[in-house]
């Protein structure tokens, strides 16, 4: 697809914020802030447990995955990268703010999150509504209303710098959920449960620590007594208020009375709880501890891609494909797919051996096989070919041999006569 011209950009050109329909007119100009407002941040507390870790840790390796918009051949095999604007918005750039790889950052971070995820067309090169168009600035949005052939949603306005809300038809906004959305986003699932978990014990902890000093004073005197109560209350209240002016937290006591220091609160079943939740939630999600902190093996990995990564970006793909590519893109084979580097969870000790592997049965050249190992390509012509450089490929072949290398049989009466 041939890039537009900057006139017709201007005169065909359609805008969310500007074309669309919607409630809310904000004024008063650009706003300012301290901190991203168009990236997602995750709910409250998350961050402060083991949680953000696995979402970061997942929505990371998700989007090491590249998404591109291609063309196949009649075979559905893929032949080349398409040069469209939505293909720049999923590699090079989505919009003013982010990179493709920070917008898929910021797309699996939200699905993650929220359970589901809107991908809204913020800039296209003619009306969505009148036909054909081509994507030039993509942006995630919160889902807000789900209607009958409609969604509500919040999305960030580069122009003004506000998030707003507007209502779009569901075939021009890609609506992407959880392929885990039982496990992660239900109310009643493991991770939710894990959630309630940590909420209680930061709960617990504050209430433990919250400038208590768990000690008991021993009086030399009953206290069953109204009078000695209100003795002992007294007692209490005066040793309180000498921790707490005396600059260096100093008390005196009498030479009859006794501090009795509590070593720790009564016990729970609260960490065994959540000991118990993360190890279900690790087995549902396909994860390891060893994952986690980059020592898992290449089973595992393979495991872990299989369950956890290859569902969502199928999801992503599927979704942006079926409401991006009208049927004229597909019936010329365009298509929406992901690629990942195989050979980034390779040892090095193993790179040479795949690469024989590779070489020998023709599958890459020479110079694909150093470009991905990081080395510049050869000069040599042969390192762009298709060969088996442990075979003798020259062309001048043995009259008295065949082409795959066998001799012939020479008859009877071509032998030379003794």
């Amino acid at each position: 697809m041939d890039k537009i011209s900057l006139r017709e950009r201007l005169s065909n050109g359609w805008n969310a914020f500007i074309n669309a329909p919607k409630s809310n007119d904000y004024s008063g100009g650009t706003q300012t802030y301290s901190y991203r407002p168009y990236a997602h941040k995750y709910s409250f507390g998350i961050d402060k447990s083991i949680i953000g870790s696995i979402l970061t840790r997942i929505a990371n390796d998700c989007a090491m995955t590249e998404i591109r918009h291609v063309r196949l051949d009649d075979n559905k095999r893929y032949i080349e990268d398409m040069n469209s604007g939505l293909n720049d918005c999923l590699t090079v750039e989505a919009n003013l703010d982010q990179t493709g790889f920070d917008f898929r950052l910021d797309l699996i971070s939200s699905l993650l999150d929220e359970g589901v995820v809107a991908i809204v067309p913020t800039d296209t090169d003619s009306n969505p509504y009148d036909g054909s168009w081509d994507i030039l600035r993509l942006r995630t949005a919160q889902v807000l209303e789900w209607r009958a052939d409609s969604v509500r949603v919040k999305v960030y306005n580069e122009r003004t710098g506000n998030k707003e809300e507007l209502t779009l038809p569901k075939r021009q906004v890609a609506l992407i959920q959880n392929p885990l959305y039982n496990i992660m986003n239900e109310p009643n699932g493991t991770l939710s449960r894990l959630k309630h978990k940590f909420a209680l014990l930061d709960s617990a902890d504050d209430s433990v620590t919250n400038g208590k000093l768990d000690m008991i004073i021993q009086l030399p005197y009953q206290t069953r007594a109204e009078a000695r109560k209100k003795q002992a209350e007294q007692r209490r209240a005066d040793i309180a208020k000498q921790l707490k002016d005396e600059k260096y937290g100093i008390a005196y006591l009498d030479a009859t009375e006794k501090i009795i220091q509590l070593n720790r609160p009564v016990e729970n079943q609260l960490l065994t709880q959540i000991e118990y939740l993360t190890n279900l939630l690790f087995s549902q999600l396909g994860l390891t501890q060893e994952i986690l902190n980059g020592s898992a093996d290449e089973q595992t990995m393979l495991n872990y891609y299989e369950r956890t990564i290859n569902p969502i970006i199928q999801a992503i793909t599927a979704e942006i494909y079926r409401k991006f590519i009208g049927k004229t893109g597909r019936t010329q084979n365009q298509a929406i797919m992901a690629f990942r580097d195989p050979f980034k969870l390779v040892p090095l000790s193993k790179i040479a051996e795949i690469a024989d592997t590779f070489t020998r049965n023709e599958i890459l050249s020479s110079n694909e096989v150093r470009q991905l190992i990081g080395m510049k390509p050869s000069d040599d012509p042969k390192a762009d070919e298709l060969i088996n450089s442990n075979l003798n490929h020259d062309e001048t072949v043995d009259p008295g041999m065949y082409e795959d290398g066998y001799e012939q049989e020479v008859p009877a009466e071509e032998y030379p006569q003794q």
